[in-house]
């Protein structure tokens, strides 16, 4: 019997994966280093200098020229080493969303979808973020490694991918090869792989074969931590593997992983989790006896991705009055699902630009809000003021209530036990002022029935 190349496997499933790629509006660069086009790609920087510049200069004209004014003639360059200088600081995610400031000029690093179609200038300038797929991009400037995919969003790297299929290989190498051949130092000489340094390039790893994906959004040698992000098989063999998984793929679509290229790397559904969803959590953990502050970049489970997105197209087509119920099993993430869902429909508009509610309520089944229920929603929302939380023992919780709804804020969390005076001055704004609420839940199966 005839043996089947790893690599000649490998790289069919590379060619359809970035033929659908390509399909939906990715630039796809195949072996960027070997077409005498080095410079564009940056091993030190880790950027696509070409596309950061190019994004900027279209979309910022005049900013530019600001800029080209203090460093004229070499502009280009000292520009893509600004940007990999604040990106060293901050962190990618937070260059995409907020931009930075040189000089006199403030530049705007990508352009998420805006909420409502009324400002047609931003639409335009969202259509023209640039988006590359690089295709067996050598990285180090240590060794000759390549990852099979990397995608930048405006030449900044947010997505690498190491494919595999199962007819040779499957899901575990790829997570083999993370873990030992994807190192954020290099083994030999210990430098700092740019790349792949944790939230200050790219943010999230997937392991891909034909059949699975795993993600993992900090790698760090054998301590990386692989989540699953599957869809889930109804249909289980037995009752340890029910639920793991993916079932077969569609008609048309091929393997059953379709869903990573055609549906969460396409170009609409990573700009809004990368300017919505993903969030750097930042907590204060104790290690043998010290305090110390832990970060995890957090990108949503393809369960939670999916539920919060049909629950807000749901809600954009139907508006107030109906009811939803999400199912989530212990430690699958629902605190974060819960929050994503209050920001979202707290900006929620209809086909005609209107905004559909005025105030999201999130219930909690708890005496005590639950703290990382409050601290989930209060991490999403970057725009301080907008979050109230009212506790239960709060002598003045009517009053408060009262005052966060009728002043507008766009999110309120209470407990049951504060509900029924929410549920009050709900009605009565309803009544009085035509306004609109969303309630979102928590624990809805345990004790509030009604």
């Amino acid at each position: 019997m005839p043996t089947i190349s790893n690599i000649h496997t490998e790289h069919v499933f590379e060619n359809e994966l970035c033929v659908q790629l390509a399909a939906h509006g990715w630039r796809v660069v195949t072996h960027l280093q070997d077409a005498g086009t080095k410079a564009t790609y940056s091993r030190e920087l880790a950027i696509l200098g070409e596309d950061l510049v190019k994004f900027v200069q279209d979309t910022q004209p005049t900013e530019w020229a600001k800029f080209k004014k203090w460093h004229n003639g070499a502009s280009e360059t000292i520009f893509i080493k600004r940007v990999a200088k604040q990106l060293d600081a901050h962190g990618t995610l937070h260059l995409l969303r907020h931009g930075f400031k040189d000089v006199d000029a403030k530049f705007s690093l990508c352009q998420f979808k805006p909420a409502h179609g009324k400002n047609p200038a931003l639409l335009k300038t969202y259509k023209q973020n640039r988006l590359t797929a690089v295709r067996q991009l050598h990285y180090s400037l240590h060794n000759e490694n390549s990852i099979d995919v990397v995608l930048f969003v405006n030449g900044l790297p947010v997505v690498t991918a190491e494919l595999k299929t199962d007819l040779t290989q499957n899901v575990r190498d790829a997570i083999k090869q993370y873990k030992h051949d994807r190192l954020p130092k290099d083994a030999k000489t210990k430098e700092l792989e740019a790349l792949l340094q944790f939230k200050t390039r790219a943010l999230v790893h997937f392991a891909v074969s034909t059949d699975l994906v795993f993600m993992a959004t900090k790698l760090e040698g054998e301590d990386t931590f692989f989540l699953p992000f599957n869809i889930g098989k109804p249909d289980g063999v037995d009752a340890l593997s029910a639920g793991a998984g993916n079932p077969a793929a569609p008609k048309g679509k091929g393997y059953p992983t379709y869903y990573l290229w055609d549906f969460v790397w396409h170009p609409d559904t990573l700009l809004e989790v990368l300017g919505e969803f993903m969030h750097l959590e930042v907590k204060d953990v104790e290690v043998a006896g010290k305090k110390v502050t832990k970060e995890t970049l957090i990108f949503p489970r393809f369960h939670q991705l999916v539920a919060v997105k049909e629950l807000i197209r749901h809600a954009a087509i139907e508006g107030p009055g109906k009811t939803y119920l999400i199912q989530h099993s212990a430690g699958s993430g629902k605190s974060n699902s819960i929050a994503w869902s209050a920001h979202f429909l707290a900006d929620l508009h209809d086909d005609q630009n209107h905004k559909v509610f005025d105030t999201v309520l999130v219930v909690s089944d708890r005496n005590v809000i639950d703290t990382q229920l409050q601290e989930a929603i209060f991490n999403f929302e970057r725009t301080t003021g907008v979050v109230a939380t009212i506790k239960a023992d709060s002598g003045a919780k009517s009053g408060q209530l009262a005052e966060a709804l009728a002043g507008g804020k766009k999110i309120v969390v209470c407990t049951i036990q504060t509900f029924p005076f929410a549920l009050k001055e709900v009605q009565e704004l309803s009544a009085s002022k035509g306004k609109h609420f969303a309630v979102i839940a928590d624990e809805a199966h345990s004790s509030q029935t009604g």
